[in-house]
């Protein structure tokens, strides 16, 4: 049976290299993001054959709403859900962060990815076979922030409750939900780590940043999403090796 994924910010980045990692595995994959050209550039690069492309802005509830009806009326089912689609703002000091960049990143970050996974509950315990599995993009940040991420940081913080949440509530559906948590994977999200002096530490230098190839990403989200739904990865950290987190660094 054709299993079907849906994947957030699909377009770029760590989401790309997901979309394509699952279809090279057998996926019918669901690219959703604000751009239609981008997700039209990887569903060529992937499987056309097997792939549906659906710009989508996941701040806009309706328009969440609308992407788990077309995938539904499309394929009829849905076996996998990458929350993957996230922003960060601008690294100011906290007392001066605005509180509409922090409700812009809340929303893109947090919001969305509880009103994706209500969307996947109702499709994925009425479904035959039922259940299937969510995935959420935890963050290296879902752990330890970086200066001046108070927004970023806690929404990560939030989706480790949610993973949490949503992996007990499940049960009874047959649904799983894990976490992946990035360290410095190679995306336009990460060029600044690798421009200039890198980026601000917290003894206040700077400093270059060791990265990792999306791929790699793509892979572990992929094996992930592969699993029976008897078995789950519950928080899986994947990082760029040299990269100051483990120790004092």
């Amino acid at each position: 049976m054709q299993k079907i994924a849906i994947v957030t910010g699909a377009g770029t980045g760590v989401g790309r290299a997901a979309a394509l990692a699952l279809m090279k595995d057998g996926f019918a994959v669901v690219l959703a993001g604000r751009r239609k050209e981008p997700l039209e550039a990887v569903a060529k690069e992937g499987a056309p054959a097997r792939s549906l492309v659906a710009p989508t802005d996941v701040s806009d509830p309706a328009q969440i709403r609308a992407l788990f009806a077309k995938t539904k009326e499309t394929f009829g089912r849905l076996d996998v859900l990458f929350n993957n689609a996230g922003m960060g703002a601008p690294p100011v000091p906290l007392e001066d962060l605005d509180l509409a960049k922090w409700q812009q990143v809340v929303d893109t970050n947090l919001t969305a990815c509880f009103v994706a996974t209500q969307e996947a509950f109702k499709i994925m315990k009425a479904q035959t076979p039922r259940g299937g599995r969510i995935i959420n993009n935890g963050s290296i940040s879902a752990h330890a922030p970086r200066p001046f991420s108070a927004a970023y940081t806690s929404t990560k913080h939030a989706i480790t409750g949610l993973t949490k949440c949503t992996a007990l509530d499940g049960r009874a559906y047959d649904i799983a939900c894990g976490q992946i948590d990035i360290g410095n994977a190679a995306t336009p999200m990460t060029d600044r780590m690798v421009e200039g002096d890198g980026v601000l530490q917290p003894n206040g230098q700077k400093m270059i940043e060791p990265r990792m190839p999306a791929e790699d990403v793509g892979r572990a989200v992929s094996y992930m999403a592969g699993l029976p739904l008897d078995s789950n990865v519950l928080f899986m950290t994947v990082m760029a090796t040299k990269m100051p987190f483990v120790g004092r660094g």
